[in-house]
């Protein structure tokens, strides 16, 4: 008897020792090339605080005499001398339009009040001088094109009114700013009324080939439409924000793929199609700026509900094992980008939060998302791996070889928004690992 239950103990032994094994090996920490767990709101506002404080050190609202060099202070000393301080971004371009917002939007989340100050002091800035430097511009003070402000001043695209016309009617509504009536109204003129449209009235453009469509307009125009509407009340700025949306997903969504080709030609009978990644980052954004305000049974708002589902869904499969999505989203041959992948983190983080999309199925691709983007900011609080801004085009080099910069501005509102969205979403702490995998509770 004691020889049978020696030899079952022996016996055992290897099947003990394999399941030790295969436990030991199942709770095995991976290396993987990126933090996978849930960043704390501590850190997570501490590279949005880092990226602050880069921005806010470079960006100067200041205007000095070209001569001497000398800050000029007085709108009534003003002259043909008069230039705006050189900075590293300028403060009235689209992309910095984008970090207006964002840095509302932090402010509100972080209930701090020194990211809208930024917003406040550039604001108004911008409306104090605008109206000087142009009356000098009109009486030939300046010639040619080479004056401060000319894009608040003279918008003649998209790119130079709709992202800083949405930001300035935020400012407004939040009580931040009330001195940008004037610019908002030279803004919103230049987006509703002035930029060459189609027939149908989808915004486009007449370059690089007649009738094209950029997918990037998607946000130039609505946001300014969506909040234009908001703050007026009137639907007609709703209705053409909807009709954009339609309009531009009717021509350019690939439904096989559940991703927007980047250029639309009207002349053209087929369409190479090139599925950049920042483009589709501007229309994630765009839609989620139009849900956000849309009435909730407003006619049209259920179709760009779907249409924010179905790209979303579509960059859910093209995400990389990095965290980061690729400059062409079906190439995984071409570069790792960061300021695409940091506008998905905001939408679909906010998408989540919003209850549009099941944070169960997205939240945890958010979270990667962010954690990818966060390796790309850099002591000095500097956004890496942006692309620099691109044009369209029709075949594949272009899209490989776009240079990247940590000057590329486009990086720096949508870092902005993504950390003040995944620290919302880190209220109750509902990250959990969960067999090893990031599980959204």
């Amino acid at each position: 008897m004691a020889k049978k239950i020696l030899l079952l103990f022996v016996t055992l032994i290897p099947a003990i020792t394999f399941a030790q094994k295969d436990a030991m090996l199942h709770t095995s920490k991976s290396d993987y090339p990126v933090q996978y767990d849930a960043m704390t709101k501590e850190n997570i506002k501490a590279y949005v605080d880092k990226v602050f404080n880069y921005i806010s050190s470079v960006t100067p609202a200041q205007m000095i005499d070209k001569q001497s060099g000398n800050a000029v202070n007085d709108v009534d000393k003003a002259n043909g001398n008069t230039q705006l301080e050189h900075g590293d971004f300028s403060i009235t371009s689209y992309e910095w339009g984008v970090t207006y917002s964002a840095l509302l939007f932090a402010s509100k989340i972080f209930e701090e009040k020194k990211y809208s100050d930024y917003v406040h002091d550039r604001f108004s800035f911008i409306a104090r001088w605008a109206p000087v430097i142009k009356k000098l511009k009109e009486n030939n003070a300046y010639q040619g094109n080479n004056y401060p402000l000319r894009q608040p001043i003279d918008p003649r695209a998209l790119d130079d009114a709709g992202a800083m016309c949405a930001a300035m009617i935020k400012a407004t509504r939040n009580g931040i700013n009330s001195d940008l009536k004037a610019q908002i109204q030279t803004y919103i003129d230049w987006v509703s009324k002035k930029q060459y449209r189609l027939p149908d009235g989808t915004l486009a453009r007449n370059r690089p080939q007649k009738n094209s469509l950029w997918l990037d307009d998607l946000y130039m125009g609505v946001p300014a439409l969506a909040q234009m509407g908001k703050m007026t009340g009137n639907s007609k700025y709703f209705d053409d924000a909807i009709l954009q949306v339609k309009s531009f997903s009717k021509r350019m969504f690939n439904k096989e793929k559940n991703i927007y080709m980047h250029g639309w030609v009207e002349s053209m009978p087929t369409h190479p199609e090139f599925y950049w990644a920042r483009a589709n980052g501007w229309a994630l954004l765009a839609m989620s700026e139009l849900l956000d305000v849309l009435p909730k049974n407003y006619k049209g708002r259920h179709d760009v509900l779907k249409q924010f589902q179905s790209l979303a869904f579509g960059l859910a499969s093209n995400q990389s094992g990095f965290g980061f999505w690729h400059q062409l989203l079906d190439r995984n041959d071409s570069y790792l980008e960061t300021s695409a992948t940091a506008i998905y983190a905001y939408c679909i983080a906010h998408g989540c939060n919003e209850q549009w999309l099941d944070p169960v199925e997205y939240a945890p691709m958010a979270m990667l998302a962010w954690n990818a983007v966060t390796t790309k900011i850099n002591e000095k609080g500097q956004v890496e791996g942006t692309c620099v801004g691109t044009g369209m085009a029709f075949d594949p080099i272009f899209y490989y070889y776009r240079p990247v910069s940590v000057f590329a501005a486009h990086g720096y509102g949508p870092v902005i928004f993504a950390g003040a969205e995944m620290y919302k979403m880190m209220e109750g702490n509902r990250f959990k690992l969960n067999d090893s995998s990031l599980q959204y509770q």
